[in-house]
């Protein structure tokens, strides 16, 4: 049994808690167990990003909520679980700047904070594992690389900004059963929303080997694959900053993602 099958989510966020988590990502940990992206704002943006997020469910799918100064994540997603240690590490955003990444976000947390939870594509990983398709990140120890595009979100209230792709490479003549097996995991991201080089121009990608990300680790794209592009719950990070979202905003690392004791299948439908 690997470390990664040994460890439960509880144990990961434990970790997490204690800074004794050390591994540079969440890839691959718990398999069978979904993971969270988040973001910390102010009440007063709330009602707009629940708006952004029905209006762009690919790129954020809203798993849940916390109420406005509680910092306990919902039991339905996670039991004993704090959102402000419970990450491996937070971004700091500051008038939609990144000022910081911090292990732990106590001092700021506000009496009007809410955290929200979005969807990760980490959580169908597993799932193409199962069927022969290991994620070519997982297989490096890496986090998954990730990209800003110039396909613009449906904006709502102050948010509004481009999308956030992540990348996974897979040759041509897998990318149906990729497509398949990643459709009903329409809670986060779904199937692919591009590939190969028409794909990332129609995304205003440049990076086409995938060591330049914006976003997470480089990765291999090796002769006979094509980069394949998903939603990713980073895109509420790469919003504050392109809105300029006033004071201050936390977000999870990329790729540093919340685990959450639901199951992979807990966030699936069926076609």
């Amino acid at each position: 049994m690997s470390i990664s099958q040994a460890l439960t989510p509880h144990d990961v966020r434990i970790q997490c808690r204690t800074k004794t988590f050390t591994a540079p990502s969440t890839a691959g940990l718990c398999p069978g167990y979904s993971q969270a992206n988040v973001i910390i704002l102010p009440n007063k943006f709330a009602a707009d990003f629940r708006l952004l997020c029905a209006r762009n469910p690919v790129s954020c799918p809203l798993l849940g909520e916390t109420k406005p100064g509680n910092p306990q994540v919902p039991k339905a997603l996670a039991t004993d679980s704090d959102v402000r240690s419970d990450c491996p590490s937070y971004n700091i955003y500051r008038d939609g700047v990144f000022v910081q990444q911090k292990e732990s976000i106590e001092k700021e947390w506000r009496d009007d904070s809410v955290a929200f939870f979005i969807g990760c594509s980490y959580s169908f990983e597993a799932a193409l594992a199962k069927n022969g398709l290991t994620p070519r990140h997982v297989q490096l120890g890496r986090a998954v690389p990730m990209y800003k595009t110039k396909y613009r979100l449906c904006p709502a209230g102050v948010f509004g900004g481009h999308m956030v792709v992540s990348m996974r490479p897979y040759r041509l003549a897998d990318l149906e059963r990729v497509r398949n097996i990643t459709r009903p995991f329409v809670k986060t991201h779904g199937e692919p929303v591009a590939w190969g080089p028409e794909g990332a121009k129609s995304l205003g990608i440049t990076d086409l080997d995938g060591t330049n990300p914006d976003f997470g680790d480089p990765t291999e794209i090796q002769d006979g694959e094509i980069a394949v592009y998903f939603g990713c719950g980073v895109t509420p990070q790469l919003s504050v900053m392109d809105s300029g979202i006033s004071g201050e905003v936390v977000g999870h690392t990329p790729g540093r993602m919340l685990m959450l004791d639901i199951k992979d299948e807990d966030v699936c439908v069926s076609f």
